[in-house]
């Protein structure tokens, strides 16, 4: 009796520092990720030529889809080799065509709806997404949602709706030119429609990942198959004037890269957490944002930042934080 519990003390000792790792690691898997989803606007503005983008977005996205595609095999024979004797039907790998599907429809909407709306409207009503992806978590996952966490995913929304609205100032320019909002009645149905389909997409996506009982680089490789298909079909009918490396630089390249990789840390948090914590994820990266802003293009605070930012850090705590 003594022997037993004496090996199990030894045992919680050892689990303890691994624990610990764990948490560890995924604390900073998160933070490269609010890191990443910040910088990404930034990176963009450092990407124009003459304030207009010079590359071919599909050419990009396509490349970010072959490089999480090109990772996942990698990562595939490092840490998982002795998994892919595993059965393989088209079962499990039919059901990722339609979520890279989804994907591809909901970053075109993105550009369709530009027609239909000014840039600071659409950035203010894409918020809604949350509510949508939040409202498909509970349904499909069958996740209630307690009073207090919808009040939580409220007050997230409208951080991101005040932000985006106006926490940040470029003092050289007058207000006005920046807040003449505008949207269409199809503007309207579109980016009801784009919410829809952002939420549907991922929270689908999560429920393939968790329900398949295969490895997770696996997965993401047929993902990002598809993936790779069906952007680069996008791309060919399109038929775009410029070239497909046109206007590439090292500011591209670094665009590339990060959005490859918060590609693949998305998918262990959907496989490992939910899609909740993605949307923190994503209000929390108007920090990274924000600061990126100040330091590289002289933009200013403004007094909706710091209620944005407020409001994120309660929402955190009713969430995760209240018992």
């Amino acid at each position: 009796m003594v022997f037993d519990n004496t090996c199990n003390v030894r045992n919680l000792v050892r689990s303890v520092p691994s624990t610990v790792l764990k948490k560890a690691l995924w604390g900073l898997m998160l933070l490269l990720s609010v890191v990443v989803y910040g910088s990404h606007a930034p990176l963009l503005t450092l990407c124009k030529d003459n304030g207009k983008i010079p590359f071919s977005a599909s050419s990009v996205v396509i490349l970010i889809e072959l490089t999480k595609l090109v990772l996942s095999l990698v990562f595939l024979l490092i840490w998982d080799w002795r998994q892919l004797r595993l059965s393989v039907s088209w079962r499990h790998v039919a059901p990722f065509a339609l979520s890279a599907l989804l994907y591809a429809a909901n970053n075109n909407l993105v550009v369709h709806m530009q027609l239909f709306m000014d840039p600071s409207t659409y950035q203010v009503l894409s918020n809604m997404k949350i509510g949508s992806t939040a409202l498909l978590y509970s349904m499909f996952l069958h996740q209630r949602l307690t009073a207090r966490k919808w009040v939580a995913l409220f007050l997230l929304t409208a951080a991101g709706v005040l932000y985006t609205y106006g926490g940040l100032q470029d003092l050289q320019r007058s207000p006005a030119s920046n807040m003449e909002l505008h949207i269409t009645p199809v503007g309207l149905l579109l980016i009801s429609l784009y919410c829809l389909i952002s939420g549907l997409s991922a929270v689908y996506t999560e429920v393939i990942l968790k329900t398949q009982d295969l490895p997770l680089n696996l997965q993401n490789l047929f993902l990002y198959f598809f993936g790779v298909l069906l952007n680069m079909a996008i791309h060919l009918l399109s038929a775009s004037a410029t070239g497909y490396l046109e206007g590439f630089s090292l500011w591209v390249l670094l665009v590339i890269v990060s959005q490859a990789l918060n590609g693949l840390i998305m998918s262990v948090v959907m496989k490992h957490s939910n899609n909740i914590t993605r949307l923190f994820v994503i209000s929390a990266s108007v920090t990274v944002n924000a600061l990126l802003s100040v330091l590289l293009f002289s933009l200013h605070l403004t007094a909706f930042f710091f209620l944005s930012v407020l409001l994120i850090g309660l929402a955190v705590h009713l969430y995760y934080g209240v018992r």
